[in-house]
């Protein structure tokens, strides 16, 4: 079977970022991949961007589909199983406020083509989005990867049920086999609020194979909005477990 990779990205009200990762998706060194958009339900024009850009960008195949359902969770589910429909045999994912490096889906078909079949790759800050000063991105780097590290050691992350050791795999920056996506049953389909639908997979996953890991030249940039909007302490208590909560979350 010849290899189809997919990159999907749910989006929510993000007519002012979405863009973003569809030009940094223009611009890659590998080009033999499937663009698909998952618009939850937004009530502004993130559609007609999408279906804009694909009109003026015709040497790229890029979609737009609907999920009612509330959540990235129940979004990039929905986008993961119409690709497998339609012949995708490897997935990818990034958020629609990220950028991804020119050499993104390349590293994802090596990260594949060493054996991998879930691979998560490295994050680096945004730095055209907000003056966020760099000392507070550096600050906020080393908790997220500290978190990732002290994750491990939750207990709900370990037991005899799991392959091996849990793996932190932010989902703005996660490939998958759509054989695996299926046989480990994929995203929850929920809303982010409820659950951090990366590390639900990552566990499903962790329950069926070891075959999972991390590449450095996976590089995404991510956006330091929510940190402008929080600050560090309140954003680093949402991404380790929703310890803080803003008066609204920007992602269904």
């Amino acid at each position: 079977m010849s290899e189809r990779l997919w990159v999907v990205i749910p989006a929510y009200n993000e007519e002012n970022w979405i863009e973003g990762p569809l030009r940094s998706l223009a611009a890659q060194r590998y080009p033999d991949f499937t663009v698909l958009v998952v618009d939850n339900a937004s009530t502004d024009a993130t559609a007609e961007v999408v279906r804009t850009f694909a009109a003026a960008h015709p040497e790229m195949d890029v979609r737009v589909i609907g999920e009612p359902q509330k959540g990235t969770g129940a979004a990039c589910d929905t986008g993961m199983r119409h690709a497998i429909g339609l012949g995708a045999t490897h997935l990818a994912r990034t958020d629609a406020d990220c950028l991804v490096d020119p050499q993104w889906t390349e590293a994802v078909m090596r990260g594949f083509a060493s054996g991998l079949e879930l691979v998560g790759g490295r994050f680096k800050a945004r730095t055209d989005d907000f003056a966020v000063p760099r000392s507070e991105r550096a600050v906020l780097a080393f908790l997220v990867a500290f978190g990732g590290y002290a994750a491990r050691f939750k207990r709900a992350n370990r037991g005899p049920q799991y392959a091996g050791p849990y793996l932190l795999c932010a989902g703005g920056n996660t490939a998958i086999t759509a054989r695996l996506y299926e046989r480990c049953g994929g995203y929850p389909r929920t809303a982010i609020e409820e659950d951090h639908e990366d590390r639900t997979l990552v566990n499903r996953v962790r329950c069926v194979t070891r075959a999972y890991g991390r590449r450095r030249d996976m590089v995404v940039y991510w956006s330091q909005r929510r940190t402008k909007a929080w600050g560090i302490r309140n954003t680093f208590a949402w991404y380790t477990g929703h310890g803080y909560r803003g008066e609204t979350v920007d992602v269904r």
